[in-house]
């Protein structure tokens, strides 16, 4: 396996009823990258995703991340490895305020019992308080310190998007998984995450897969892009080779010359 890459997955195929959803597909990613994956709409992208997290099992092909086959994997446990996620549809729990949302994600990480987190006392309390302030640090961070003891649902969209992100965060992870993070916002929100994602990657040398549509943000913040088109990888490249590549410029437009803009 390529040592410069924490994830191979090599020729994926994944069919639901007969439908073939991804065939084929090859990828890397490499240690320190920001890597975008994009298609038209029922490329497979999602799909993709969920196979690298657990929640699909490709019928055939193999997944490696930091050298362990996680293709037949459960998420929680790929969880634990160090892979973490953000959705298309916000999943949060609703009912929770941004705070607990964000220590939610701290479980994997708690090696107290049941007993000793009850008691709340000693190596338990300390624990907590661990835990607590990591959490405040990521809620400075990502600029929610208003909303903190706000219920999630009571939320706007673009903050719930970004408390999701946070949750992600919150679990350390060895690899970020962002699922069209900008989806829905408005251009002020899109360039604020647009900036933390950069910071992310900066900050904690993370790689960060990310399924995107908007193809500014792509192009602007990604080292590297995959393209998928009815579940088959069309093209890989830099932004640049990318932008004018034929096979690309077809799959979203249509036709068969000029650029991707």
């Amino acid at each position: 396996m390529n040592t410069e890459a924490i994830l191979k997955a090599s020729k994926l195929r994944l069919e639901f009823g007969g439908i073939t959803v991804l065939f084929q597909i090859s990828m890397e990613v490499e240690r320190e990258e920001i890597l975008a994956i994009i298609g038209p709409n029922g490329a497979g992208k999602t799909s993709l995703l969920n196979c690298i997290n657990g929640f699909y099992r490709p019928q055939q092909g193999d997944i490696f991340f930091k050298g362990i086959n996680i293709t037949e994997l459960s998420p929680h446990k790929i969880a634990k490895l160090g892979v973490s996620r953000t959705f298309q549809n916000i999943e949060l729990y609703s009912g929770l305020s941004t705070l607990d949302n964000l220590m939610a994600a701290r479980h994997i990480h708690m090696r107290r019992g049941f007993l000793s987190a009850c008691l709340f006392f000693g190596p338990s309390q300390n624990e907590e308080i661990n835990n607590r302030k990591l959490v405040e640090e990521l809620i400075d961070f990502l600029e929610i310190t208003s909303v903190r003891h706000k219920i999630v649902d009571t939320l706007p969209y673009g903050v719930k998007k970004r408390v999701e992100l946070g949750r992600a965060l919150a679990a350390e992870p060895s690899m970020l998984i962002l699922d069209e993070p900008t989806a829905g916002m408005n251009v002020e929100e899109k360039e604020d995450m647009a900036r933390f994602i950069l910071d992310i990657f900066e900050l904690k040398r993370i790689p960060i897969v990310i399924v995107e549509h908007d193809m500014d943000i792509v192009m602007d913040i990604c080292d590297r892009i995959v393209v998928l088109d009815f579940g088959v990888k069309i093209a890989e490249g830099s932004p640049t080779e990318i932008k004018d590549n034929p096979k690309v410029i077809t799959a979203y437009l249509g036709a068969d010359e000029g650029e991707l803009d």
